[in-house]
């Protein structure tokens, strides 16, 4: 039984880089071994050899052609596009035939052809994109702990920026503690004005039970506000033991949750359009059976 596939191509320096850091992009594992590049895939893997001297003067002296194809499926062709065009690569895109899926083709450094298609869902699951165009998202941040705050405020800013989303898209509302952030987000969903709510704050745990009474309502009255308003609202306040952790947790060994709130913002206000789009379609049916079966009810 076939378990793998493994393809291997020769590139010159140059080309070697754009093409290593294309399929590093697109989020194919990436292990380096002393004379080439090894990508792993869920299904197969691709090694590309970097040569030199007379083997990439040959190389280069070849037919202006494509020597190599590379077939991928992706459940998002469009982040593989984003990802092609901002490193100024030639897309490729085929006529579009009835049934058929997203697909286009990019043409990489050395002569090399990659086909990327859409690779349809099994067990057709709905989830939410990492595209923040098109969409308005309001930030809370906790002035408290504003040495932490403000860092997780960057990475959050960070993450829309890299999604697509601009700055008159983001709506940043600064209130005194963390305490305030949930009035502050409910206030802020119900104008309808904005596809999620992003909350951002620290707490320190201290001597006393003030910081266990604190984180309790700070996340029953986001996770409340988000129930009952229906817009998304991600949890970016970060409980903390000591500062240490805290300064972890924005930017450094935990990474940065206000980066990954954001995400998390994006990909719910997505899964929520795509939900409230499935719920009209079914609707729309549900009105054309009704019209047809009074239609055969007359006749």
């Amino acid at each position: 039984m076939l378990k793998s596939v493994h393809l291997a191509y020769s590139l010159k320096p140059n080309d070697y880089r754009v093409v290593t850091s294309f399929f590093r992009a697109i989020g194919l594992d990436f292990a380096m071994h002393p004379k080439f590049g090894i990508f792993m895939a869920p299904q197969a893997s691709l090694t590309i050899r970097m040569v030199r001297s007379a083997e990439a003067e040959r190389i280069a002296s070849g037919p202006d052609t494509f020597p190599a194809e590379i077939g991928i499926e992706v459940s998002n062709p469009e982040v593989v596009r984003d990802i092609a065009e901002r490193m100024q690569l030639t897309v490729h895109t085929s006529r579009p035939r009835p049934g058929d899926k997203r697909s286009f083709s990019i043409a990489l450094p050395g002569r090399l052809l990659v086909h990327v298609s859409e690779k349809a869902d099994e067990h057709a699951a709905r989830q939410g994109s990492y595209d923040a165009r098109g969409k308005r998202f309001a930030i809370v941040v906790s002035r408290f702990n504003a040495f932490i705050t403000e860092r997780l405020l960057s990475g959050a800013l960070d993450a829309l920026s890299r999604s697509g989303a601009g700055e008159k898209d983001v709506a940043v509302v600064w209130v005194p503690g963390a305490f305030e952030i949930p009035a502050v987000a409910r206030t802020l969903a119900t104008s309808k004005r904005y596809d999620a709510i992003l909350c951002l704050g620290c707490l320190l745990r201290g001597d006393t039970a003030h910081y266990d009474v604190i984180a309790n309502e700070v996340s029953r009255g986001i996770g409340q506000s988000a129930q009952e308003t229906g817009v998304p609202h991600a949890l970016g306040v970060l409980t903390c033991d000591n500062l240490e952790q805290a300064i972890d947790r924005a930017g450094l060994k935990m990474g940065n949750k206000g980066f990954e709130a954001a995400l998390a913002a994006i990909e719910m206000a997505n899964l929520r359009k795509a939900i409230a789009a499935r719920r009209r379609k079914r609707k729309a049916i549900g009105s054309q059976r009704a019209v047809r079966r009074r239609r055969r009810k007359q006749a």
